[in-house]
C-alpha cells in the first residue's frame, strides 16, 4: 500500500477552517435590544462549496518519491436573511431578502402571517 499523499492533509486542514466559520453564532447573531424594549436577532443564510484533487507525477515504482501536485478550494457565502423581532412576548420574522419569485415561495412566505392570524382568532374566541 502506498503512503498517503498530501491531499488528505490539505482536505483536513481546509475542513477544520470551514468548521470554524460554520458555527451557530454565524447563522443566528447576537441579540440587539433597543431602548424601547424590542429585541432583534439577526439571522443569516450560509452556502458552502468545497472541492479538491491532486496527481502524482512519474512512474509507479516501489519506494520511489514522486512529485505531487494538488490543491483544494472552498467558497463560503454568508447572506443576511432577516431578523427575529421580539416584542411583548410576540416573535415575528422580518425578511430582508427580495420577495418570492414563484407561487410556492410566496405561499411559504405567508405561513407565519397566517399562523399569527389563526392564533389571534383563537385567542379572541377564548375571550368570548
Amino acid at each position: 500500500m502506498e503512503k498517503n499523499n498530501p491531499i488528505g492533509e490539505m482536505m483536513r486542514s481546509t475542513m477544520e477552517n470551514v468548521k470554524n466559520i460554520l458555527k451557530v453564532d454565524t447563522v443566528v447573531g447576537d441579540p440587539i435590544v433597543t431602548p424601547d424594549g424590542i429585541t432583534l436577532v439577526p439571522i443569516s443564510k450560509i452556502s458552502v462549496g468545497f472541492g479538491g484533487g491532486g496527481v502524482e507525477f512519474g512512474n509507479k515504482r516501489a519506494n520511489e518519491e514522486r512529485p505531487y501536485g494538488g490543491g483544494n478550494a472552498t467558497g463560503v457565502k454568508i447572506e443576511p436573511f432577516g431578523f427575529l423581532v421580539i416584542k411583548d412576548g410576540v416573535v415575528r420574522m422580518v425578511n430582508v431578502t427580495p420577495p418570492a419569485s414563484n407561487t410556492v415561495d410566496r405561499i411559504i412566505d405567508l405561513v407565519p402571517q397566517v399562523m399569527d392570524r389563526v392564533d389571534a382568532f383563537i385567542a379572541k374566541n377564548k375571550e368570548n
